[in-house]
């Protein structure tokens, strides 16, 4: 195992842009149909401002546990603290064989298909193209730590900008005409918005991976999750004021690319055109951060675990664990092969990855609980407000979101829950071998 260890060398600043590009994602732009097709426009950027203040006290218990347990591992040492060894280790195996490299691989599909229908590439040359994103995300990673973390500033602040030029087109044109106000929408629909304004602000919790590199460790953190929530807030009210604004309730609700659709009514083709590029942006900004997360969460697991010590090493000179990236980096090239041979890889990799997602993500929350109970005297500067109604309102969401994943989504989802068992198998066979070493 490797004696080099993670080393605080990220400014708050540099922090936060990082957590911003494991948040930020062009999901938002495919979410706002889907609202407003369940609430009309009934409070429809409050329910946003809303989304973001949930999830800013969701945050604070990350961040609560980041400041009090620093590591590199992130969520992973929450849960293995509060939970135990085994079920630490079965997390850190969604991540490396469900979570984060089916997200990879997600995202590579997602920006092959953008890019590649206005070059009119077909299947193979989309799946090409995904390959060699996958490949070159992980090069990059494995060349220096440094080098990832820059790349990542500036491809979240690229997408920035063209989220900024989809507010200015709903500065532009002229207002759509504003509907009458419809009746109350039924709590199912409210519920149904709520779910994709939450997808759409996930990814805060990788952000506590970062907890054993930043500076001014409290603070930093502090600023780095809460800070980079707190603005993409901003951003997202911004946007979907500028959606409803210029493309109106009806055809916001029927736009299959409203982001696009509204950059075309303003600029024309250029515009619609920068869009397909945000969008490819965006993806190479998350599949570079997702990495940078799954490789340190990897790294810390294996750090933990007596059969995977080859995977616990911390390379002195690149600042990275380097072997830890590259196997996730091949299994993310796995995924991306196997889902394209489903004929829709995006699809096929979000029904693998959801139940597994709000599985662990309810698990986080209530170690945020159980460990307060179980070290009450541990200073904690920043402490989440109402403890624990957040955290427990975030159990039940999960456990909604879990069990609405296998009643909705197809084999994907009972094929992602197979992977998860096996992890389980797997671990059970290490563990049982390492004893026989050790006698």
């Amino acid at each position: 195992m490797s004696i080099h260890q993670p080393q605080r060398h990220l400014h708050s600043l540099h922090a936060m842009l990082l957590a911003l590009g494991m948040i930020m994602s062009t999901d938002a732009l495919k979410t706002a149909p889907t609202i407003v097709a369940s609430i009309g426009h009934w409070h429809f950027l409050g329910l946003w401002m809303a989304g973001a203040a949930i999830s800013i006290v969701g945050g604070l218990s990350y961040v609560e546990m980041a400041a009090a347990f620093p590591d590199a591992g992130g969520e992973y040492s929450f849960i293995r603290r509060a939970w135990g060894e085994r079920v630490g280790t079965l997390y850190a195996w969604s991540r490396f064989a469900i979570m984060h490299t089916g997200w990879v691989a997600l995202m590579a599909h997602l920006a092959a298909d953008y890019i590649g229908a206005p070059l009119g590439l077909g299947a193979g040359g989309r799946l090409v193209l995904s390959v060699g994103l996958v490949a070159a995300m992980t090069g990059l990673n494995l060349a220096h730590v440094r080098l990832g973390f820059l790349t990542q500033a500036l491809l979240v602040l690229a997408v920035a900008l063209g989220f900024i030029s989809v507010i200015l087109a709903g500065i532009v044109v002229p207002a759509a005409p504003v509907m009458p106000e419809a009746p109350r929408p039924h709590m199912g629909g409210i519920a149904v918005a709520l779910i994709y304004i939450f997808l759409a602000y996930g990814g805060w919790s990788d952000a506590a991976t970062l907890s054993a590199e930043v500076r001014s460790g409290r603070r930093g953190m502090f600023i780095a999750v809460i800070g980079s929530i707190g603005l993409l807030g901003v951003v997202y009210v911004a946007l979907n004021w500028a959606l409803m604004r210029g493309l109106g309730e009806g055809a916001l609700a029927h736009s299959v690319a409203p982001a696009a659709d509204l950059a075309r009514m303003a600029f024309g083709w250029p515009g619609q055109a920068l869009v397909v590029t945000v969008v490819g942006i965006s993806a190479v900004a998350s599949i570079n951060s997702t990495i940078i997360v799954c490789a340190r969460t990897t790294y810390a697991a294996a750090r933990d675990h007596p059969g995977l010590g080859a995977l616990a090493h911390w390379h002195p000179t690149r600042g990275a664990p380097t072997r830890a990236a590259l196997a996730v980096g091949g299994v993310s090239l796995v995924l991306t092969l196997l889902s394209a041979l489903t004929g829709s890889g995006f699809n096929a990799m979000v029904d693998y990855m959801t139940p597994v997602y709000w599985l662990f993500i309810g698990m986080g929350m209530a170690a945020a609980i159980r460990l307060r109970i179980m070290h009450p005297d541990l200073p904690r500067p920043v402490k989440t407000p109402l403890f624990p109604l957040f955290p427990a309102v975030f159990i039940a969401l999960a456990a909604y979101m879990l069990y609405a994943s296998f009643l909705q989504l197809g084999l994907g989802a009972v094929f992602g829950a197979g992977v998860l068992a096996l992890g389980a198998g797997l671990d059970f066979l290490l563990r049982r071998r390492a004893r026989a070493y050790a006698k």
